[in-house]
């Protein structure tokens, strides 16, 4: 059994979740975001109280419940405060600059590297060095910040790249002499 697909979701106040067969609209004051469900599991609201039941009772379906609950939950997060992900560039000349819905991103390559913010995400610049990615989909914010993240990955031995906010780099010792 899953124990997560057990979780019994708690809906708060001005969010509002409507079932039609297997597709899930939930609706906030951030926004609206669909999921479509598998037909191994069964969605149910009763008084701002989500339950996720299967079917059958086959591995499939307990996988799948446990999927579409932490699914739905991150969609009432979503438009309910929305998700958010820091990034940080440190390394001398490692910057970012936000120009409308493009980052140009400096990180030690012989030209600026431009990313096309996605529909439905904002970028927000803290500083030249730090930037915040947010938005509804918990999906599209990871993957965002990630595909910047990949631009310069933080390497083991200075630890200069873009890295997420607070993350710990392990650092390496290197060549001594001898």
């Amino acid at each position: 059994m899953s124990r997560i697909g057990n979780r019994h979701l708690v809906i708060p106040e001005g969010v509002s979740v409507t079932i039609d067969k297997t597709l899930v609209t939930v609706k906030g004051p951030k926004g609206e975001l669909q999921l479509t469900t598998s037909d191994l599991v069964r969605v149910e609201v009763n008084e701002n109280v989500l339950t996720t039941n299967v079917v059958n009772d086959s591995p499939r379906a307990n996988v799948m419940q446990g999927t579409t609950n932490s699914l739905i939950n991150n969609m009432i997060i979503g438009v309910h405060e929305g998700f958010s992900k820091g990034l940080e560039a440190v390394g001398v000349g490692y910057r970012f600059n936000v120009q409308g819905n493009k980052i140009v991103v400096n990180a030690g390559y012989s030209h600026p590297v431009e990313v096309i913010v996605p529909e439905g995400l904002k970028a927000e610049l803290v500083n030249n060095t730090e930037i915040t990615i947010s938005g509804i989909d918990k999906q599209k914010v990871t993957e965002f910040a990630a595909n910047i993240r990949k631009i310069r990955t933080p390497e083991p031995y200075k630890g200069k790249g873009i890295r997420y906010k607070n993350e710990y780099v392990r650092r390496k010792e290197g060549k001594k002499a001898a």
